[in-house]
């Protein structure tokens, strides 16, 4: 660990590659050489992948390479701590301009959950968030969505946007034919308004789908 000690020193956490940065959350200390051998193969069982790893249970998550309930509870921490960052700073960002955006806000929200919420964010013509609502929360594949509720507090904040947003906690981003059917429904319903259902971003562990960029949404 001495050799990790000295370049977070010397060059920084933003240096450390993701098994060295696993290793320094762990370690039980600076004479802990077993560390980065077992940020190695917590990594190589979540396929080399921060994201997976970090959204393993906890429980699952302390008997993986004999990490243990302090180690674990540790990355647990550490994990919570960045989630908590993000969310902070997208609730600092109140205009959205792009998909890009909406990710940027609701990600850490709902990106990392283990069931479906769809919320809808009602924006300004500037493109201003005014507000953000959970419409609507489920189970693994689906979750139920009344539009009447979504357009009536559209109307209250006199929004001239709206944006859909929901997670999938299968980790694949791709539309489902209910997804589609939504989008289509909120969009007529809110057109009889003059409120423009702006998009419909869907939420996966590093992916999005954003229906305006792939042409469903005009």
């Amino acid at each position: 660990m001495k050799n990790l000690t000295d370049k977070l020193l010397s060059r920084g956490a933003e240096s450390l590659t993701d098994s060295e940065l696993v290793a320094a959350i762990i370690a039980e200390g600076a004479s802990d050489d077993r560390a980065l051998d077992v940020a190695h193969e917590l990594l190589d069982g979540a396929d080399g992948s921060l994201l997976r790893l970090t959204a393993t249970d906890f429980s699952r998550l302390r008997m993986s390479s004999g990490l243990g309930l302090r180690r674990a509870m540790r990355l647990k921490a550490a994990t919570e701590l960045g989630r908590r960052v993000l969310l902070a700073e997208g609730t600092s960002y109140d205009t959205i301009t792009s998909d890009s955006d909406v990710a940027r806000l609701m990600e850490p929200q709902i990106g990392m959950l283990k069931h479906e919420e769809c919320w809808a964010l009602y924006l300004a013509s500037s493109g201003r968030v005014l507000d953000r609502m959970r419409i609507s929360q489920g189970g693994v594949q689906t979750t139920v969505v009344d539009c009447r509720l979504i357009i009536k507090r559209a109307i209250e904040l006199l929004a001239t946007q709206i944006v859909l947003v929901h997670n999938h906690p299968s980790g694949s981003a791709e539309p489902s034919r209910q997804d589609i059917e939504l989008t289509e429904r909120v969009s007529e319903a809110a057109r009889l308004f003059d409120i423009r259902l702006l998009d419909h971003v869907i939420i996966a562990q590093g992916a999005r789908y954003s229906f305006r960029a792939t042409g469903i949404l005009k």
